[in-house]
């Protein structure tokens, strides 16, 4: 019979930031390419336990920065990679676990206030909107819609046709 080990600790924002500050490192000494670098980025705003945290470093050299955002293993850890997620190329949204749209909002939003005709709604997907706005352009309103409706792409959390939340 074997004795479980002690219980894996819940981390905080503190601990995921200073996870993926420390994985920028060694991907700024490259260490990690960029593909793999997203993808534990990824995996650290994801991770719950401390023990989620430790595989993503597990093939890379400790030093004093590691080492305090890790805790010491206490039961061995098989090694695991993060494969790409079929379902989510284009990684996670942290808070929700959705995966993310294949456009960005900062485009999106930016796009509407600079041609308010409807042209971030285009970008993204959403056909109706954008005609709509295209075609009310030439009365003010469907500027001022347009106008607003970046505003809103920029400050709120828009998604996609299909529901998925744009990338940042």
């Amino acid at each position: 019979m074997s004795t479980p080990g002690p219980r894996p600790m819940r981390i905080g924002n503190t601990e995921r930031e200073a996870a993926v500050r420390a994985l920028g490192e060694h991907y700024a000494q490259g260490r990690l390419d960029q593909e793999e670098y997203e993808e534990r980025t990824t995996a650290a705003y994801a991770a719950r336990t401390s023990d989620d945290l430790v595989p993503l470093f597990e093939d890379l050299p400790h030093d004093e920065q590691t080492t305090t955002v890790l805790p010491a293993p206490t039961v061995a850890t098989p090694a695991r990679r993060y494969p790409r997620d079929p379902e989510a190329p284009y990684g996670r949204e942290p808070t929700t676990g959705m995966p993310y749209s294949d456009r960005y909002k900062v485009v999106a939003g930016v796009l509407q206030l600079l041609l308010p005709f409807g042209i971030g709604r285009f970008y993204t997907g959403h056909m109706g909107i954008a005609v709509a706005q295209l075609l009310l352009s030439f009365v003010v309103i469907g500027v001022v819609w347009a106008f607003i409706d970046g505003i809103v792409i920029l400050a709120g959390r828009p998604t996609d046709p299909r529901g998925r939340p744009l990338r940042p």
